[in-house]
């Protein structure tokens, strides 16, 4: 169960990165846009003129990826958790997440006082076209992703009456998702204003441990990255009241990274308090990793320095322009647990202390390398974003690493990457190999697993021709559609004997006719297709 309820929750990490994969775009335009175009930055850019109207666009563009952050949300989580047919799953999200929250304003219209929920600021407002709606946020759109995902691993083969069969199979799938949807709507229009409550309530509580609550923020953020989870940690402060509340240029806001933005909009000085949740990680990335990456350069044997210096220098650069520090990270990781979490997640922690003690305000939509620090630092100015602190801090933190590391490095005989005895390849490992090896020391070996196939699908295959016969499979309401190598090669006869009411055959594309269960059909024939595949290769 432990591990069960583990797995889901790294899987629902793993389909945050979707859209958080679009932030970086989205700030970028949003970042230069709004700074080119505010009169009180720039004064060479004329309100009017072409590059203005352009450079507006391009906010407006960046405005609307943010915007639709928790639809995104709610489309990833349930095409990540879906095990096959991915795609319904993500259409039925799209429909689902529209039905809950007309769901929310209308109960809010109906049963609810609407000039009692006003009177918590923030808490009523206009979002994605719906009127005196709350706005559940990336936390709504994860909950209904979850829930789409649920009903579509269950129900996304299932059978129907005759009469009925045309909505079985994957057009069942938006069906229920909607019907579920207006349930979860009504129920988070009656508990969401006291879960506002008790969230924000909570930011106040975290807010109050001042600088020791920003240090245990940035400790756990990078003791959780090895499980991927830690996407599922700083979520809800980037995009809930968690992370806090402001009025920007008279909208109420809630979640650090959408008050970081509509102040980086608006012109105003980036909040340290918004701010916190980022502006520990450049330290880190940009100087940290660069400074750990020359300590295990020059700790390593002579033999194997030439063998290792081009891996954890271009490891480095990565880090220092975009942040990804993973097969650094994760390298040490492997070879000592103790430098990892004793050394470089107090060191982590530290840095987003140090960075809010000094009023640090530099945000960032990837992950905090040179290219974000350009656009929200140095673009905006010292004075919004006191960048040059950050910057100090990290140069700092260039030597702490570089010289903390080489001492335990040399101290414990850590066999980081070029220490090892005998060395034919280097290679820094990934975080799938960490929660490999994990899993390997939880889990006992298992004995394959013989699918069984069923025998409708066996003989359609056979009727077809055979699996390398097939090119395609797909379907319309009531035939399933196929594409073949040789059209000449079909068994009209077994084909009509896995219950089709007729086959019509032009070229080498073949029509099977099944009536409205076909949905089910196809389901089946391609995980049954798949299977063959799978087999085929392992025996290859």
């Amino acid at each position: 169960m432990k591990n069960q309820i583990f797995g889901t929750l790294q899987k629902i990490g793993k389909s945050f990165m979707l859209p958080i994969a679009v932030l970086p775009i989205a700030g970028l335009l949003l970042g230069v846009g709004s700074t080119l175009t505010n009169p009180e930055r720039s004064t060479l850019i004329k309100e009017g003129s072409f590059t203005f109207r352009l450079l507006s666009v391009l906010t407006d563009c960046g405005n609307v990826l943010f915007g639709l952050l928790p639809l995104l949300f709610a489309v990833a989580v349930a095409l990540g958790l879906a095990k096959k047919s991915k795609e319904v799953a993500a259409l039925s999200a799209v429909i689902a997440y529209f039905v809950m929250n007309m769901a929310i304003a209308s109960t809010i219209k109906n049963f609810m006082d609407l000039d009692k929920l006003q009177q918590t600021s923030g808490l009523i407002g206009n979002f994605l076209g719906f009127e005196n709606t709350m706005n559940t946020s990336v936390l709504g759109g994860v909950l209904l992703g979850v829930l789409v995902a649920f009903l579509h691993n269950k129900y996304y083969k299932i059978k129907l009456p005759e009469m009925l069969s045309f909505f079985g199979g994957t057009h069942f799938v938006p069906i229920i998702s909607s019907c579920a949807a207006i349930i979860l709507g009504v129920i988070l229009a009656i508990v969401w204003p006291f879960f506002a409550s008790g969230i924000a309530a909570l930011g106040v509580g975290i807010a109050k441990l001042g600088i020791f609550g920003t240090f245990l923020y940035g400790f756990i953020l990078r003791a959780l990255i090895p499980t991927g989870l830690h996407h599922v940690f700083y979520m809800p402060f980037w995009q809930t009241s968690l992370g806090g509340t402001a009025e920007v240029g008279g909208q109420f806001l809630e979640g650090a990274q959408n008050i970081l933005f509509a102040q980086l909009r608006n012109g105003d000085v980036i909040s340290p308090s918004v701010a916190k949740f980022y502006s520990g990680n450049y330290p880190i990335m940009m100087f940290g990793f660069p400074g750990a990456a020359l300590a295990m350069y020059h700790t390593a044997y002579k033999r194997n320095k030439e063998k290792i210096k081009g891996l954890l220098f271009s490891s480095s650069i990565a880090s220092f322009l975009t942040g990804i520090t993973e097969p650094l990270e994760f390298s040490f990781l492997f070879a000592s647990p103790l430098l990892y979490f004793g050394i470089h997640c107090v060191l982590g922690g530290l840095a987003f202390a140090i960075t809010y003690a000094l009023q640090a305000g530099v945000g960032y939509t990837f992950s905090g390398g040179v290219l974000d620090f350009f656009i929200y630092g140095i673009i905006p100015g010292n004075d919004r974003t006191h960048w040059i602190a950050v910057l100090l801090v990290g140069i700092v933190y260039a030597f702490v690493y570089y010289f903390v590391f080489r001492f335990m490095i040399t101290k414990f005989n850590i066999k980081t990457p070029g220490r090892e005895e005998l060395v034919e390849e280097v290679k820094l490992h990934t975080k799938t190999d960490y929660l490999d090896k994990k899993s390997h020391t939880i889990n006992e070996p298992s004995s394959t697993k013989k699918t069984n196939h069923d025998t409708v699908s066996a003989n359609i295959v056979e009727g077809l021709g055979g699996l390398d016969n097939i090119l395609e499979v797909d379907n319309c309401a009531t035939r399933l559609r196929v594409s073949l190598t040789d059209g000449e090669k079909i068994d009209e006869a077994l084909l009509k004997s896995t219950g089709a009411a007729g086959v019509f055959a032009k070229g080498n594309n073949i029509q099977v006719i099944y009536g409205p269960k076909v949905s089910n059909i196809k389901t089946d024939l391609e995980e049954y297709i798949q299977d063959l595949e799978g087999e085929s290769k392992v025996e290859n």
